[in-house]
């Protein structure tokens, strides 16, 4: 179901500063440790209830329970898209229905044609692998490919005719259609919800960002920290530093993709101006508003009440109009094109994702094979297992290993308890399928390893919609093919190695000198356009998110050359003096120092 949110870690410069770079830690207790809720988890969660009811209740109702594979896999499609706006949403959750059909369109067609094992296991495989790939460059966000790869491996060892193919795709399309009215729905009570949960979370992050500057602030007219001085700089909170650039860029790409300018969306535009003041020049005299006074607005945004309307920052005119100047290029002709290049450079040679498609692809087929070598009868559980396994890095992946095969281990225990309960009648199966949905998504976002739990006994009840099986053989299965999997899965992240996270650093160091140098320029150009200026630092921003994501990346990949961390440092702090220098607006003054990023 839809994965823990990975959360900015420390500074890659702060990171492993004594290990070897050919070997990083692999943790242990910190994977499991449960974290505070996510602030959306139940919007998923009643989504995917609501999405499942409808087709499960009708099924029961005409006595075909059998089909409910087929309809699940339409309804789980409810699972996306809950951080975008609705009218980016309706696009991204219409093509999450699309691929989840041609996915499973390949699994029923190639059931049909052979039932040999081997081909099942390794046409499982690469549609995991394609899967992953797609899902990480299109940044579809959670639950990612997981519920992909379950519903297609699934899919390729169910009985299957030929002529039984349409019938199936179309339930799977109708169930679709529904889950994506029901992703929808919430536009017809709060049009502005999701714009209004991305501006709460970059005041509040703003807000940590500047409390946590208080009295150590440094003006951004001030030369900079001298040799004595720079390691305390770079001790200035770098985590909220980070999170509150995360947050802000992430709350303007939100309003972007929002739609036509409304009132309500324009108080947001002025709350993160705010946001972004704080963040970029907080402390005394910056303009910026208090961290007590964000945190006010922040509950006031998330509330169902009116969005507050604050004073204007420096700059709120003009960051406005460049708003609606960036606004007008993305829907133009030129700004669409621009998004299609970008996803072909993720997919094209040289992408940092091809090297986790190909793990994902020899993972998952060593752990089908195996399974089925050891004579499991449903090698697709290891074939999920493994897929579930692979994230950005390797510790992330180890992270992952560790948390799905205790989740799994667990929830086999809640299945043999409740499955006495799910045998009293079908209409009890469905109540419990329905139940541990809703679960898993409420406790995913505390851990992965907490959702699995629910998960688990989940995935074993699917089968009962088709008929019983022996208790003891399913959950036999599933601990043999969660070890296997995860065992295998993690093995061949390691020997795949990902040197292409280094070269990604690199890049985004080149992109964020570029940036850092356009700002400056037409920072200090007292004839540039207010929108090319404003543009030009949300451009800077982006570059310093890049970087951040990379660098964290990176630093959890194995046998790759040293990372270039005094870099990555002076790169970030030079990025964000640029940013608090800029903000000044003060025409050919605003020059932000370097401070040896080049």
């Amino acid at each position: 179901m839809s994965d823990t949110p990975v959360r900015p870690g420390q500074s890659a410069a702060r990171r492993l500063p004594q290990l070897p770079p050919a070997v990083r830690s692999l943790p242990l207790f910190s994977a499991l440790r449960l974290s505070r809720p996510s602030d959306t988890w139940f919007k998923p969660a009643l989504s995917v209830v609501v999405a499942s009811a409808v087709p499960h209740l009708t099924l029961l109702a005409v006595g075909r329970l059998d089909l409910v594979i087929y309809t699940m896999a339409g309804s789980l499609c409810a699972l996306y898209g809950h951080g975008l706006p609705y009218a980016r949403r309706a696009r991204a959750v219409a093509g999450v229905v699309l691929g989840m059909a041609a996915g499973l369109a390949v699994s029923l067609v190639t059931a049909s044609l052979t039932g040999s094992t081997a081909v099942l296991i390794a046409v499982g495989a690469l549609l995991a692998a394609v899967q992953k790939v797609l899902c990480d460059a299109t940044r579809i966000g959670p639950p990612g490919h997981v519920i992909f790869t379950f519903v297609s491996s699934a899919a390729l060892f169910a009985p299957q005719r030929l002529g039984q193919v349409p019938g199936h795709l179309a339930l799977t399309l109708g169930a679709g259609a529904f889950a994506w009215l029901v992703a929808l729905a919430p536009a017809l009570v709060r049009r502005e919800g999701p714009e209004r949960r991305a501006v709460a979370r970059a005041l509040e992050a703003a807000a940590a960002c500047a409390a946590d500057a208080g009295p150590r602030h440094r003006s951004a007219a001030d030369p900079g920290p001298g040799p004595r001085d720079r390691g305390a700089a770079a001790d200035l909170g770098p985590r909220n530093r980070n999170a509150a650039a995360a947050a802000v860029h992430a709350a303007w790409q939100c309003l972007l993709a929002s739609g036509r300018p409304t009132p309500v969306r324009r108080s947001l535009e002025r709350l993160v101006v705010h946001a972004e003041s704080a963040f970029v020049a907080p402390g005394p005299g910056s303009g910026a508003a208090d961290p007590e006074r964000l945190r006010a607005w922040a509950a006031l945004t998330r509330g169902r009440g009116p969005v507050p309307v604050p004073p204007p920052a420096p700059g709120t005119a003009d960051e406005l109009y460049g708003i609606d100047a960036e606004r007008a290029v993305l829907r133009a002709r030129e700004g669409r094109r621009a998004a299609r290049r970008a996803l072909l450079r993720r997919l094209g040679p040289g992408s940092p994702l091809l090297p986790v498609a190909v793990r994902t692809l020899i993972g998952c087929a060593l752990a089908g094979y195996l399974c089925a070598a050891l004579g499991v009868g449903r090698p697709y559980w290891a074939i999920v297992t493994a897929a579930s396994l692979y994230q950005a890095n390797l510790t992330l992946s180890w992270n992952r290993a560790l948390q799905r095969t205790l989740g799994n281990l667990l929830g086999v225990l809640v299945f043999a308890a409740v499955l006495p309960v799910s045998r009293i009648s079908p209409l009890a199966l469905v109540c419990c399928c329905l139940f541990f949905g809703f679960a898993a998504e409420a406790l995913i976002t505390r851990n992965y390893w907490l959702g699995s739990v629910a998960v688990t006994p989940m995935a074993l009840l699917v089968l009962e919609f088709g008929g019983a099986h022996p208790a003891g053989e399913l959950i036999g299965d599933r601990v043999l093919d969660t070890v296997l999997g995860a065992a295998v899965g993690f093995l061949a992240a390691t020997l795949v190695t990902n040197r292409r996270a280094a070269g990604r650093v690199e890049r985004a160091l080149d992109a964020t000198h570029r940036a850092r140098a356009a700002a400056e320029r037409t920072g200090a150009d007292p004839g540039a356009a207010p929108a090319e200026r404003d543009r030009a630092r949300r451009t800077l921003t982006a570059s310093l998110v890049e970087l951040r994501e990379a660098g964290d990346t990176a630093a959890g990949e194995w046998w790759q050359r040293a990372l270039p961390e005094q870099r990555l440092l002076a790169a970030e702090q030079a990025g964000h003096r640029t940013l608090a220098a800029t903000a000044q607006r003060r025409g050919p003054t605003a020059h932000a120092p370097s401070i040896g990023a080049e």
